[in-house]
């Protein structure tokens, strides 16, 4: 039998979806920009640029967003390349710059909206191991063309704002300033999750955790936004992050002996709690689900890196990215009023289905369809900071300071993860 909050929470999310649905049969259809780096199979493009191609499931139907793809501008086209077969299937044109796909070869902006995907491709990286993905110049050519013809529309883009703290603030602030919507960052903060739980709107939070499979200025920002999307509900809403200590290997199993975060690890429990919640947890062969020991995660982990960091208002956090323990992402909290932790998996459904990837894409069209981000990009910028001081952290190996991180906004109060 359903409580009345589980029925409240099943409706809503039936309601949300199902207004969605009739917002795609009651408006005009629109037209629609993709701007990516590359076009392949298993690439961002395919996860989120298809959605509006062939629409996606949401709430047990089949969603066809009101939008034609009447442009595409693709950096790279390597081998593998999809964007020429996928232009002949269905029937939109490719152009050699962003300024003509936003202008769909004529001299004025033609389109209503622009999703930006700077994920994939063959780009340098620079001296600390960051991918240089051309965000930051994606997002200029844009804007550039909405200075030009007087005219802007809304805007999603994928994953952190740039590799460059600078230039993510001035992308946030531009869109501010232009006061056009904008949408970014990753699919884990709209998935589902198992329990369906969110952060208590304005608990009084001690420590967060995240523990994740993946690698350093890649994964660790899926990792930093599950933290973030349940920190920022906060009591006194976002304030900024004071500081960002990254650790490696055998510094991570010293410091995780030292049970607490005053002598330089973390809340033992919190960490328990992640790993109960995997799916993914790894055994020894011919086991089942048994706790791995410590002597185990040493043997299996042969890379372990952690982020520690303290926000502005004290609140502490933990990203730990333990591949061969867990090939998920799990959150914890310590939060005030509470015996035992608040923990939770962000579920990621496995490949080709992805639905994750539609997800985020609904909220990129409710975005695109309203003129209005359903959270704020500020989440996105704090964790495009978060991804580089970590990696100059490791790089450096020294903790990083970051007064310039002040990043202070306030949360929605309404839920935005995937429930139905």
């Amino acid at each position: 039998m359903l409580d009345r909050r589980t029925f409240l929470g099943v409706v809503g999310g039936g309601l949300a979806a199902s207004s969605l649905a009739g917002a795609a049969q009651e408006t005009k259809r629109k037209r629609l920009a993709i701007v990516t780096t590359e076009w392949r199979f298993h690439s961002h493009a395919w996860h989120m640029g298809e959605r509006f191609l062939v629409g996606y499931p949401i709430a047990g139907r089949w969603h066809q967003p009101p939008f034609d793809v009447v442009s595409v501008y693709v950096d790279q086209q390597p081998e593998n390349d999809l964007s020429r077969s996928r232009s002949k299937e269905f029937g939109f044109p490719i152009y050699p710059s962003i300024a003509e796909a936003l202008r769909c070869g004529g001299d004025k902006l033609a389109v209503d909206a622009v999703l930006v995907i700077g994920e994939h491709g063959d780009y340098a990286r620079n001296d600390i191991g960051q991918k240089l993905y051309p965000r930051y110049e994606f997002f200029k050519d844009v804007v550039k063309v909405f200075k030009e013809d007087g005219q802007t529309v809304p805007m999603f883009n994928d994953k952190h704002l740039s590799w460059k703290w600078e230039w993510a603030k001035e992308m946030a602030e531009t869109s501010r300033e232009m006061n056009f919507a904008y949408l970014a960052g990753s699919s884990l903060p709209v998935t589902w999750r198992m329990p369906s739980i969110d952060m208590p709107y304005g608990a009084e939070v001690d420590e967060v955790m995240c523990v994740s499979i993946g690698s350093i200025d890649s994964y660790d920002f899926h990792a930093l936004e599950t933290i973030q999307c349940m920190a920022e509900r906060r009591k006194g809403g976002e304030t900024g992050v004071a500081w960002v200590e990254a650790l490696r290997g055998d510094a991570v199993w010293k410091t995780m002996d030292s049970h607490s975060w005053q002598r330089g690890g973390w809340d033992p429990e919190l960490f328990q709690s992640c790993l109960c919640r995997s799916q993914t947890l790894a055994q020894p062969t011919t086991f089942s689900h048994r706790y791995p020991t410590a002597a185990q995660m040493r043997e299996w982990v042969k890379d372990p890196i952690v982020y520690r960091f303290q926000y502005n208002d004290g609140l502490k956090g933990s990203m730990l990215m333990m591949n061969g323990v867990i090939g998920d992402f799990t959150f914890a909290a310590r939060v005030k009023g509470r015996k035992d932790p608040l923990s939770t998996l962000f579920y990621l459904p496995p490949t080709p289905n992805v639905v994750y990837s539609a997800a985020l894409m609904s909220k990129a069209e409710e975005t695109f369809l309203t003129g209005k981000a359903p959270y704020p990009v500020e989440r996105t910028l704090l964790t495009s900071g978060l991804v580089e001081a970590g990696v100059q952290s490791l790089a450096s190996g020294k903790r990083i300071d970051t007064p310039y991180m002040d990043v202070k906004y306030e949360a929605p109060r309404e839920s935005t993860f995937a429930r139905t």
